[in-house]
């Protein structure tokens, strides 16, 4: 459900700075993402994650787990499961220092 959100992310944000990372924790690795990428359209970097970086950032227990990262590479916003879209819009307007529109 969040996919199509964060391709309109990468769109509406990208020229302000921002950039959406998908990291899929998939043990089939690109076999299995690959195909999924093109058929959601992906428009965003996607990268294979394994444990040792969950860990670095905290750990990851559920997927989907989103976390939102400043400038500086600190966890600005952590969310487990679904959120809706305008609160991810606005902790993204916040990170970018403006409201999003």
């Amino acid at each position: 459900m969040e996919i199509p959100w964060f391709v309109d992310f990468e769109n509406k944000f990208r020229d302000r700075g921002f950039a959406v990372i998908g990291v899929s924790m998939d043990e089939e690795g690109w076999q299995a993402v690959k195909p999924y990428i093109r058929e959601k359209n992906v428009n965003y970097r996607v990268v294979l994650g394994t444990e040792q970086i969950a860990r670095r950032y905290g750990g990851i227990d559920s997927l989907p787990t989103t976390l939102l990262i400043d400038r500086e590479g600190r966890i600005a916003a952590q969310h487990v499961g679904l959120v809706g879209r305008s609160a991810y819009e606005q902790e993204i307007g916040k990170l970018l220092g403006a409201p999003a529109e």
